[in-house]
C-alpha cells in the first residue's frame, strides 16, 4: 500500500506539473496577444512583459523540473539540461524559425500574396541583370571586405605583439568599433564629398587630390564596379580592430617556449610565423572569419546611408529591402532574403561544428 500510494501521489505530481506547464505556455501565448493589441501606454507594456515574462518562465522551469523527476531516473539524467533549453528553443522557433517558414512560404507567391507563382520569384532573382549586378556586389564585398579586415587584423595584431606602443597601437585601431555603420557612412560620406571646381572642397580626399594639383572626382561614382571598393573600405576601417583583438589574444596564448626553441633553431620569423603562429590560432582564425564573413554578407548600412543602392552599389540587403518595402513586392522580397539566409547559414554551421570540435578560443 505505502508503495501504491508513492506511486497515485508521483503520478498526480506530475499530472499536476504538466498542468502548470501547459497552463504557463497558454498565458504566454495570451501575453504576447494582448501586450500585441493592448493600448496601455508603452512603458506600463514593457513593465508588464519584463515582469510577466520572468514570472512564467520561471513557472516553466518549475514545472518542467517536476515532470521530469516524476520520470524513471535514466530518463530523468538524460532530460535534466531540458528545463534550461526548453525556453529559448521556443522563443527562437517561434521568432526564428516559424517567421523563416511563413517568409519561404511568401516567397512562392505573387508580389501581393494571392497568386502562386512556385519558384517564379527564384528564376527572376538570378536572371534578371539587376539582381546579378547584387550578387556581384556581394562577391566583392566578401572577398574584399571579409579578406582584408581578417588579412590587416592579423597583420596588426602579430606586428604589434609584445612591442614597446602595443596599447597604443591596439587602442588606436580599436577605436572606428565604437562608432555605428550609419555614423561610419556619414563621416566617409563627408570625406568623399564633392563639390564644383569653383567652390572650395570640403571633402578630405578631393581636398587632398586638389592641394597636389589633381581634379576632384565623385569618388563613389567612379568605374563600376570598383566603385564599392570605396564602400567596403569603411567596414575594413570599422572592423579590422575587431579582428585585431582576437587574434593578439590567441598570439599571446602561443607558448613562448616553442618560439623561443624554433628562433635557436634558426627559423625565420616569417617562418615561425605561418609553421607555428598560424597552426596554432587556426581555431581564432576560422571564427573571426566565419564572423566577418556573415557581417559582409549581411551589409545594408553602410550601402544604404552612402548611395542607397544606386551608382551600381546594390548588395542583397539593400535590395531586399527595396523590393519588400519600396516597391511592395513580398513575394520577391522574400526570395531575397530566404537566399540571404541560405548564404549565411552554411557559414553559421560551420563555425559551430568546429567550434564543437576544438578547444574554447
Amino acid at each position: 500500500m505505502p508503495a501504491q500510494a508513492r506511486g497515485r501521489s508521483g503520478n498526480a505530481k506530475a499530472l499536476g506539473s504538466l498542468l502548470a506547464l501547459g497552463l504557463a505556455a497558454l498565458l504566454i501565448w495570451q501575453g504576447f496577444i494582448f501586450l500585441r493589441d493592448t493600448d496601455l501606454p508603452r512603458l506600463l507594456v514593457a513593465l508588464l512583459a519584463i515582469g510577466g515574462s520572468g514570472v512564467l518562465m520561471t513557472l516553466v522551469y518549475v514545472a518542467t523540473d517536476a515532470v521530469l523527476h516524476a520520470l524513471p531516473p535514466a530518463w530523468t539524467r538524460r532530460l535534466q539540461p531540458l528545463p534550461f533549453v526548453l525556453p529559448g528553443m521556443v522563443m527562437v522557433g517561434y521568432f526564428v524559425a516559424l517567421p523563416m517558414v511563413r517568409t519561404f512560404i511568401a516567397s512562392l507567391f505573387s508580389r501581393d500574396g494571392s497568386v502562386f507563382v512556385g519558384l517564379a520569384n527564384y528564376v527572376t532573382l538570378f536572371t534578371e541583370p539587376f539582381m546579378l549586378v547584387t550578387f556581384r556586389n556581394n562577391l566583392l564585398w566578401l572577398i574584399f571586405g571579409a579578406g582584408l579586415t581578417v588579412a590587416f587584423g592579423l597583420l596588426i595584431a602579430a606586428l604589434a605583439d609584445r612591442s614597446r606602443h602595443e596599447k597604443l597601437v591596439k587602442s588606436v585601431i580599436f577605436m572606428p568599433m565604437a562608432i555605428s555603420l550609419v555614423g561610419a557612412g556619414i563621416i566617409w560620406k563627408f570625406i568623399y564629398a564633392v563639390k564644383d571646381t569653383s567652390e572650395p572642397q570640403i571633402g578630405l580626399l578631393n581636398a587632398i587630390v586638389v592641394a597636389f594639383g589633381g581634379e576632384p572626382e565623385a569618388w563613389i561614382q567612379l568605374i563600376q564596379p570598383w566603385n564599392n571598393l570605396f564602400l567596403i573600405v569603411i567596414v575594413v576601417w570599422l572592423q579590422t580592430g575587431y579582428a585585431m583583438v582576437l587574434f593578439s589574444a590567441a598570439i599571446k596564448s602561443v607558448p613562448s617556449d616553442l618560439l623561443e626553441a624554433a628562433r635557436i633553431d634558426g627559423a625565420s620569423e616569417a617562418r615561425i610565423f605561418f609553421s607555428i603562429v598560424v597552426p596554432h590560432i587556426r581555431p581564432t582564425l576560422i571564427a573571426v572569419t566565419a564572423t566577418v564573413v556573415i557581417f559582409t554578407l549581411k551589409i545594408f548600412d553602410i550601402v544604404l546611408v552612402m548611395t542607397g543602392g544606386q551608382f551600381g552599389t546594390d548588395v542583397i540587403a539593400t535590395q531586399f529591402y527595396n523590393q519588400y518595402f519600396v516597391n511592395r513586392n513580398a513575394g520577391l522580397g522574400s526570395a531575397i532574403a530566404i537566399v540571404l539566409l541560405a548564404a549565411v547559414v552554411p557559414v553559421i554551421v560551420y563555425n559551430l561544428r568546429h567550434f564543437s570540435r576544438s578547444e574554447p578560443l
